[in-house]
């Protein structure tokens, strides 16, 4: 299959990343992607709930981007973060080990009551911290589709797969897709 999709899904994704806007990948964006979804789940900014989502999301540039840098690299610019995520989809090992290890940290993060699932509110609040122009709407269609079993909430499982397709997967009909709102990894329709 053509990459074209994997592609516009892996640069969309950089994007909104890419938190301060400067075209590079850093720990600092990590720092304003935790703060940010921690404003959106309701924590206030200093509370130990914001301490724990910021940690959370350090923790993923410290175990997951920074390593496969070069030695004393502090920064991931667009090409390489897409060579080597796009690289991730014909090695599902290795996807599951990263991409899977991602998700599960984010399951930690949306999962804002603690019961082991997210619902839809919840996965709107997570996303809408990542994706700010996100209409409740576009939640709700990715959502529905991202629940496979129809029962109202995401699994762990339902949910590390939905990442894992959204990073990795070259299949069209992949329900991960629907990830960020739009199959078609283009924002113009679905989140701006």
């Amino acid at each position: 299959m053509s990459d074209d999709l994997l592609i516009a899904k892996l640069s969309h994704g950089f994007d909104h990343l890419d938190a301060d806007g400067d075209g590079r990948l850093t720990e600092r964006d990590h720092v304003l992607m935790g703060q940010s979804v921690a404003r959106s789940l309701g924590h206030p900014a200093g509370s130990a709930q914001e301490e724990r989502i910021v940690g959370a999301y350090v923790a993923i540039w410290r175990e997951l981007h920074l390593p496969h840098l070069p030695t004393g690299a502090v920064a991931m610019g667009r090409a390489d973060f897409l060579a080597s995520t796009a690289s991730l989809a014909d090695d599902p090992a290795a996807a599951e080990a990263t991409v899977g290890a991602l998700g599960r940290a984010f399951l930690a993060v949306a999962d804002a009551d603690g019961n082991g699932q997210v619902d839809a509110d919840e996965f709107f609040a997570f996303q809408h911290g990542h994706f700010p122009q996100l209409r409740r709407s576009d939640a709700d269609t990715a959502f529905a589709h991202l629940d496979r079993d129809g029962d109202g909430a995401l699994s762990p499982e339902e949910f590390v797969t939905a990442i894992i397709e959204y990073w990795t997967s070259r299949d069209p009909d992949a329900p991960g897709n629907w990830w960020t709102g739009s199959p078609q990894g283009d924002p113009d329709q679905t989140t701006l």
